[in-house]
């Protein structure tokens, strides 16, 4: 797993639950506006985490070996755009590779999942679960 991601979990680790919160709020305010380009296709409904009841898009790509890894969450969320923040900081610029290794006990972890909930956690494990899955197809897509 990304060495980037291991200081993210430590550092949500050895915090109080409501540190982490304040910590997750931060990554949501990190996060990248979304590059115009893939606007249109938010628009149409392409690249949404379905399962994931705040609407959420992702957009993943290799570009020279490297991942590209794009997001939009919807401002009422900031708990959802910070988990996408998180990955988005650990993974771009990454090899496919370190996202693909991430298992799914991540927010266990990071001492998340008992102050977010079950709805809350369940779709977040869908957006981890949606990137591997845009990994795996940019990979392939990439290879030709």
């Amino acid at each position: 797993m990304s060495a980037k991601l291991e200081t993210i979990i430590d550092e949500f680790a050895e915090l109080e639950p409501r540190e982490r919160l304040e910590l997750l709020l931060e990554f949501s305010e990190n996060l990248p506006p979304l590059p115009p380009k893939y606007q249109a296709e938010k628009d149409s409904g392409e690249h949404r985490v379905h399962e994931c009841q705040t609407p959420v898009f992702i957009w993943v790509e290799v570009q020279d070996g490297k991942l590209a890894i794009f997001g939009d969450v919807a401002p009422e969320s900031p708990t959802v755009k910070g988990f996408v923040g998180i990955f988005i900081d650990a993974f771009h610029g990454a090899p496919a590779t370190e996202l693909l290794a991430v298992k799914p006990d991540v927010l266990q972890r990071m001492g998340l999942a008992p102050i977010l909930g079950m709805v809350r956690a369940r779709g977040l494990h869908a957006i981890l679960h949606y990137l591997n899955r845009s990994t795996q197809r940019a990979v392939a897509a990439s290879l030709g």
